[in-house]
């Protein structure tokens, strides 16, 4: 039906909502409709519509099964997905079993009937439409935001979703994920899998070989990779046989595009992929501006990208991609892309050039118009903000269009193009702004400085009024009428001036007194010798210009006027010139001959009322016309019937009617060259060509939906007004005020805007029309019907009744006027004409008549008659109606009448018991005095705490000076906030309550865990100690951190020395010693702790790697890298260099001592952590360094043995081996320099001398058994099971390598006995507390148990009992005999070492004999305290080895 066509926008923020077949059908989804354009290398060209959707479309797909390319898939809001035709334009079958919003579609490249569709509640259909048959798929419970089949595997179905998760599944097997793809971490905007199938081509890129895919997919189909594109600005390549990812490409930064983009405009990244058919090392993908990046997957180097279009930004989108798709025709393979800047371009993906560009339509289209001077140009004002102007004659180019956005900024609702000046166009737009473009050069337009307060609805180019001489004058003004009813003149030679608003002119010329109509359109005659003016009350006034002198008032139409039109001047018939069209609201065109008024203009001005012309037709209000220039007398009309119809308008009859848009017509233009074609915009989004001879229809339709809504108009109610008001102003102004303000005339959000929400463009609820409409009449109001990716409400029936319901808004006053507050008075003078007759009498006898009146004014049947009375009359009305008010309900009417009266006390008493005081009420309390005012805000207080208004009402306490009850007010409903804020601003700085506020609050917060506030609050209370331990509460490293240097900075070195000793604990067990000495060294006198970490620093460094513990990765200090020298020396040299401590500052040395002694150091477990003992271990060698630095050795010595015995006490054999190599390098040699230095007096001294060299030989005995016999045993007790057990044993022969004379040393008697005694002290412990619990569950059993029992093994624990308790006596007797240094000095187990050296000497026969046979007596001895078994069989052995020497040496 159309020649060519500008469509509407593609859809935004869809991840497939356009499409192409194989024989170059281009489909894309704009609004709830499919548009199908033809694509070819050079050109393209609009084919058709599919229209089914009732909402948003916002998936399509074709099918690309050979012999299937015309059936396609879309998804919309709507809930359905419909399978469609494209030849027949007909929807073949549909579905709807998604119960969410759908936001992906797919046709399936392998099974040529399965469409899937996903939704944002995660839900994945598949539908078979061949047999209409569904399947539901949940494989995870997110928002879907795409989706892909394989085109290789017909199970496989890759989807991404919106927190950048992407899974592949086979739909084969009941929600089952084959792969889940994680490496995105935000919305996944496509996905795209490679044409070809396995993942060979890749390996030479990622490093890896064939074999190792073989090895993984052995068995399976063969896989293949997988694109995607997300919002995190990364397009990732997956393979899908691995289930990872193999390549990140990270978007290129390239400079944003200038052409045609805001630069204030802030829009979030659409990132889509696309892999191309035949090209399996090419991915194209969007960019951050709209730039299209082809990526070359197996090129080398840093830039692995080119750049569609080249450096040229004229070939490129300007904002965000959306869909991308591609087809081979012709030996091209071409990429088609949508994006936001509303153009859809076609791409050689050879070249990488832009073979053409389709530009689209983002809203309403408001107004058409043909330049005069440069012939086919055809500006076009839309409603997303944007002018386009199109060279319509261009050959090389259909399409050849700019767009104009700068200063815009609104709607597009008017254009007129200058009448001389070529280029120069003049725009009005929504927000009442009138400019002028320069369409031929690159500079902003220029702004008039007087704005309309409402939408511009008309510009047109005249004379300028009145004619003023001198050069300066420009021939032609600019004239702009616009909704509030105004017409301006604007300079176009100083668009900064103020323009002129003509009524001034108008009402002088013609000595008018009334106020004007309000004006909706004006159109100049081609000669420029008269206006048309057209108004609201559906008039048409004709001035004679310069002068605007009224000729002549056309009374025709009975409603707004919407389009006024001169026929054009070079008519063939004498007289056409001065026909002049109307078109208003009633759906009838009207032409009126004013050859005679303008020719012959009359003394005063004529009233025309009958027509010269009545075209009929149209069924609905006329929104544009245009007389043919080819032409005389043939006018095209637009309605909002959704038709073009073009008149004969001498024969009145219609020529032909168009029907080629699918919604209301708001414009039309004849073509300036072409006497057969007409242009035509609507809210359809769409500008159509079409040619008036190839039209099938004559009239407008008049289907059942016509005649209906013809019906609805006739049945509209009317007026009861029997006198037609002339200009109905008042009417005018009621409706402007009963329309919402930025519904009708401010519609919101075509254009681009600012932020994500708004990209998306959300449409005005009621649209703004093309026609003028000055004020907020509602059967303009019809909203525009769907814009990119927004959902508009739905437009039903009960919104077109209540639209025509709100035409004649006076009515609906009259309906809603208020109750009147004098009701009984009001209700008796709606009495019979008689009765209200003789209340004039009653009330003349009273007022004038000397006689007493038995009438009493005011009250009983006379009530009404108190408003005519004296004033005691009129008291005595109010009071009964006051009292009806009351019984009635209606207290704040009962209140106003007490008001009126006076009585302030009485209306405050009555609200104040009803609960009704209100704002108003309380501020006049002040006039009846101070105790009536403090009474009522106090009552308005409770009222409001009942309402939780307690902010309210504590302000208002304030007004009547209670400011503590206030604050207890806010407090009592924890508003501490708002307590405390009012206390310090109101109170004094000393008063009690302040810091009663904050340690309530504080406690509070310290109870919800809020404990940086609860420490400002202890601050503010001057209560520093408890806001530095309520930091300190949260345990962390910055709490404790923070907390300490509160503390030091208040003063309280105690808890900041405590805290921070917690801190740098913390820091220490996780290693991290850089950040604990940084604590240790914010605070003063913690040298002590400094010293003990420094010392636990190194011992940890040096101890890194050994076999008692693993590698340290922790950061260090670089003092603490491990020097030649022995480990203590090393302590000592840190000590002095870093930390100032060396023997000459003896009372610092001691200080630091008495405060190390403070610290815990308790004996260890066996089950103690590594790092405890290593800490305890430290705290030991600290005091050893100390001891020596005052030159106490045997102190140091002392704590140096404690330090040894402490891994031997937590059972670290390997320990104790790596610390004795550390603190002895030298072995032997090591301890008798120590004991040199002691002095030769000191027993205790001598006796850990001796107790080192013990643990010494501890280990080297260890040390000599496992290197002769290959053992790995770590412990005693490996030894001695396997003596138990009868081990295998060593052959005979072997030798030992070094001395075994060290280990006298270990067989010490005195040593031997007290561990003996201890142990055998242990032992009857034991058995006394095992005998203790016994006891305990006899007495617990005894309610089961007989009583015989119960005292047969009572009398058997009592006989026992003694002797344990002897026993225990005579151990501790022994005990005290043995001297103290045995007792406090560590010493390894005598028998322990016995066992060994007789397990060696029976495997190795090496062992001296006087060592062997010292062994066997301490043994004898003392062997049945520690292990009586091992013993045992140890000391047969021994005898049957010494009886089989004897017999060998008799033999």
């Amino acid at each position: 039906m159309h020649e060519r066509l500008l469509p509407a926008s593609p859809n935004w923020y869809c991840s497939r909502s356009s499409d192409i077949n194989s024989k170059g059908v281009f489909g894309f989804a704009a609004k709830n409709t499919i548009y199908l354009i033809s694509v070819s290398e050079s050109s393209t060209a609009v084919v058709g519509e599919l229209a089914g959707h009732r909402e948003r479309v916002s998936g399509f797909t074709f099918c690309h099964h050979p012999g299937q390319e015309n059936v396609c898939a879309s998804a919309s809001d709507d809930g359905t997905v419909k399978i469609w035709d494209i030849e027949q334009k007909v929807s073949l079958k549909d579905h709807k079993a998604h119960q969410s919003t759908i936001t992906a579609l797919h046709w399936s490249p392998v099974q040529k009937d399965l469409v899937v569709s996903g939704d944002e509640k995660g839900i994945i259909i598949c539908y078979w439409h061949n047999r209409n048959e569904t399947l539901s798929f949940f494989p995870e419970p997110r928002n879907i935001f795409c989706l892909s089949c394989s085109p290789h595997n017909e199970n496989h179905i890759a989807v991404g979703y919106k927190d950048g998760m992407i899974i592949v599944m086979d739909i084969s097997r009941k929600n089952e994920v084959v792969h889940r793809l994680r490496g995105h971490d935000d919305e996944v905007h496509g996905l795209s899998w490679s044409p070809q199938p396995g993942e060979e081509l890749l390996y030479s890129r990622l490093g890896e070989s064939p074999e190792a895919s073989s090895e993984v997919s052995a068995g399976g189909e063969r896989g293949c990779y997988l694109a995607s594109g997300s919002k995190d600005q990364t397009v990732r390549i997956w393979s899908t046989t691995r289930g990872k990812g193999v390549m990140t490409l990270k978007l290129p930064s390239l400079k944003r595009r200038g052409v045609g983009v805001d630069p204030g405009v802030k829009e979030r990244l659409w990132l889509t992929v696309h892999w191309p058919k035949g090209r399996p090392t090419h991915v194209v993908s969007s960019c951050f501006g709209g730039e299209l990046v082809i990526w070359d997957l197996v090129k080398s180097g840093k830039q692995k990208w080119s750049l569609l279009g080249g450096a040229a930004d004229i070939q490129a989108h300007s904002r965000i991609v959306f869909n991308m798709s591609s087809v081979c025709l012709g030996g091209h393979q071409l990429l088609l892309s949508t994006s936001m800047d509303r153009e859809i371009k076609c791409w050689d993906l050879e070249t990488l050039e832009c073979c053409w560009t389709l530009p689209t339509l983002g809203g309403f289209v408001y107004t058409l118009t043909f330049s005069p001077v440069g012939t086919g140009c055809l500006a076009m004002g839309v409603g997303d903000s944007m002018i386009r102007v199109w060279n319509t004659l261009s050959v090389t180019n259909k399409y050849d269009t700019k767009t104009f956005w700068q200063g815009v900024k609104s709607k597009v609702t008017a254009l007129s193009w200058h009448p001389t000046k070529e280029g120069s166009l003049a725009f009005g737009t929504d927000d009442g702004k009138v400019g002028i473009y320069d369409v031929f050069s690159n500079k902003p337009p220029q702004i008039s400085s007087t704005y309309h307060r409402k939408t511009v609805y008309s510009l047109a180019w005249g004379p300028p009024v009145p004619l003023l001489p001198g050069p300066d004058e420009p021939p032609f003004s600019l004239y702009s009428c616009a909704g509030e009813g105004v017409i301006f003149q604007h300079n176009p030679w100083g668009l900064a001036d103020e323009a002129v608003d003509i009524d001034g002119i108008i009402r002088r010329t013609n000595n008018i007194k009334h106020k004007l109509s309000p004006h909706t359109d004006l159109n100049w005659k081609p000669d420029g010798k008269a206006l048309a003016i057209g108004n609201e009350d559906g008039s048409v006034d004709v001035y004679q210009a310069p002068s605007l002198r009224l000729l002549c008032s056309v009374q025709q139409h009975h409603k707004i006027i919407n389009v006024l039109r001169w026929h054009h001047e070079h008519g063939g018939q004498s007289g056409m010139a001065h026909l002049l069209a109307s078109g208003s609201s009633n759906a009838v065109v009207y032409v009126h001959d004013l050859r005679a008024v303008i020719e012959s203009p009359p003394e005063s001005p004529v009233l025309i009322t009958e027509a010269f012309r009545s075209l009929a037709g149209h069924t609905a209000k006329i929104t544009g016309l245009a007389w043919s220039p080819h032409h005389s007398g043939r006018l095209v009309t637009v309605c909002y019937d959704g038709t073009a119809q073009v008149w004969d308008v001498l024969g009145e009859e219609p020529v032909c009617n168009y029907r080629g848009h699918h919604g209301r017509l708001l414009c039309v233009q004849w073509s300036p060259v072409d006497p057969d074609v007409v242009w035509t915009g609507g809210d359809d989004f769409t500008v159509q060509e079409w040619t008036v001879s190839k039209q099938e229809h004559t009239r407008p339709p008049r289907g059942k939906k016509s005649m209906d809504l013809e019906k609805k108009r006739t049945l509209q109610p009317k007026s009861k007004s029997k006198k037609k008001k002339p200009a109905d102003k008042g009417a005018a102004k009621m409706e402007e005020a009963e329309t919402p303000n930025g519904q009708e005339q401010r519609g919101g959000g075509e254009g681009p805007s600012d932020n994500d929400d708004a990209e998306r463009e959300a449409l005005d609820k009621l649209a703004l029309l093309a026609v003028k409409e000055p004020t907020g009449l509602a059967d303009r109001g019809i909203p525009e019907k769907l814009q990119n990716g927004v959902k508009p409400p739905p437009f039903t029936k009960k919104e077109s009744r209540d639209d025509k319901r709100r035409e004649r808004p006076e009515t609906l006053l009259k309906k809603r006027k208020g109750r009147s507050i004098l009701p009984l008075s009001t209700s008796m003078d709606h009495r019979p004409k008689e009765e209200l007759q003789e209340d004039c009498l009653t009330l003349a006898a009273v007022r004038h008549s000397e006689v007493p009146s038995q009438c009493l004014p005011g009250s009983g049947e006379h009530l009404h008659l108190g408003l005519f009375g004296d004033r005691q009359a009129l008291y005595r009305m109010f009071q009964e109606e006051g009292q009806s008010h009351v019984e009635g309900g209606h207290y704040d009417s009962a209140i106003y009448l007490l008001l009126w009266k006076g009585d302030i006390a009485g209306a405050l008493q009555l609200a104040t018991d009803r609960g009704e005081l209100t704002d108003h009420l309380v501020s006049m309390a002040p006039m009846a005095g101070y105790q009536v005012w403090s009474r009522t805000v106090e009552a308005f207080v409770k009222q409001l705490s009942f309402q939780e208004q307690f902010v309210k009402a504590a302000s208002y306490l304030l007004s009547i000076n209670r400011i503590y009850e206030a604050v207890n007010l806010l407090k009592s409903h924890s508003l501490y906030r708002e307590a405390i804020a009012l206390a310090k601003a109101r109170l004094q700085p000393e008063d009690h309550v302040l810091k009663d506020l904050y340690t309530t609050w504080a406690a509070v917060l310290e109870k919800d865990g809020h404990y940086s506030t609860a420490a400002k609050c202890y601050l503010a209370a001057d209560c520093p100690f408890e806001a530095a331990k309520v930091i300190a509460k949260k345990g962390d490293v910055a709490s404790m951190k923070t907390a300490a240097e509160l503390a030091r900075i208040v003063g309280e070195k105690e808890l900041a020395h405590s805290l921070a000793l917690r801190c740098a604990k913390e820091l220490l067990a996780a290693q991290d010693w850089l950040g604990a000495q940084e604590v240790l060294r914010s605070q003063d006198s913690l040298l002590g702790h400094q010293l003990l970490f420094c010392t636990n620093e190194l011992l940890v460094v040096r101890l890194a790697g050994t076999n008692g513990m693993g590698p340290s990765c922790s950061p260090t200090h670089s003092w603490s890298v491990p020097h030649a020298q022995s480990f203590l020396e090393n302590v000592k040299d840190v000590w002095e260099r870093e930390f100032g401590v060396s023997p000459d500052d003896a009372e610092k040395i001691r200080a630091v001592r008495s405060q190390l002694k403070a610290l815990e150091n308790p004996s260890v477990a066996s089950s103690v952590a590594m790092k405890q003992l290593l800490f305890h271990m430290s705290l030991d060698m600290t005091h050893c360094v100390l001891s020596w630095l005052l030159g106490d050795w045997g102190a140091g010595l002392e704590e140096l043995l404690r330090a040894v015995a402490r891994s031997r006490e937590a059972e670290s054999f390997c320990l104790m081996s790596d610390v004795c190599q550390l603190f002895f390098p030298q072995g032997i040699e090591s301890i008798s320099q120590y004991k040199a230095k002691l002095d030769p007096s000191d027993e205790q001294g001598a006796v850990v001398t001796r107790g080192l060299e013990a643990f010494l030989s501890y280990v080297q005995l260890y040390a000599v058994w496992w290197a002769t016999s290959g053992s790995t045993a770590t412990s005693a007790g490996a030894l001695l099971e396997n003596w138990l057990e009868g081990g295998p044993d060593v052959e005979p022969g072997q030798e030992v390598g070094p001395s075994l004379g060290f280990c006298q040393t270990l067989l010490s008697e005195p040593h031997a006995s007290l561990q003996a005694t201890q142990r055998a002290i242990a032992e009857v412990q034991r058995r006394l507390s095992s005998m203790v619990q016994q006891h305990a569950q006899i007495q617990k059993s005894q309610a089961t148990a007989g009583d015989s029992e119960g005292g047969e093994a009572a009398e058997q624990s009592s006989d026992s009992l003694p002797a344990l308790i002897a026993r225990v006596s005579e151990h501790h007797k022994e005990l005290a005999a043995l001297p103290d240094h045995l007792k406090n000095i560590p010493f390894p187990e005598v028998v322990e070492c016995c066992l060994v050296l007789l397990y060696m000497a029976r495997t190795l026969h090496s062992v001296p004999p006087q060592l062997t046979d010292q062994a066997l007596q301490l043994l004898r001895r003392h062997g049945h305290a520690f292990y009586p078994k091992a013993s045992q069989n140890a000391l047969a052995d021994r005898q049957h080895c010494s009886a089989l020497m004897t017999q060998t040496s008799n033999v």
